[in-house]
């Protein structure tokens, strides 16, 4: 990670989905909290399709923890 917080090549975009992944977020909006404390610019995280998928990883995720 950089002195921000972001991991080097890593988009918003594909952060949100790691993040989702973790099971450590429970919503979406954690998942844009935690973006924004990290210095990504959330102009990715829009539409109502890819909250939907957000929404979907989350709960499998933490519906079946690692």
């Amino acid at each position: 990670m950089n002195e921000r917080g972001m991991e080097a090549n890593l988009s918003a975009l594909e952060r949100a989905f790691q993040l989702a992944r973790s099971g450590q977020v429970t919503d979406v909006k954690d998942i844009k909290a935690q973006l924004k404390r990290e210095g990504y610019d959330l102009g990715q995280i829009i539409g109502s399709v890819l909250i939907r998928q957000l929404q979907r990883v989350i709960k499998a995720a933490r519906n079946n923890p690692c």
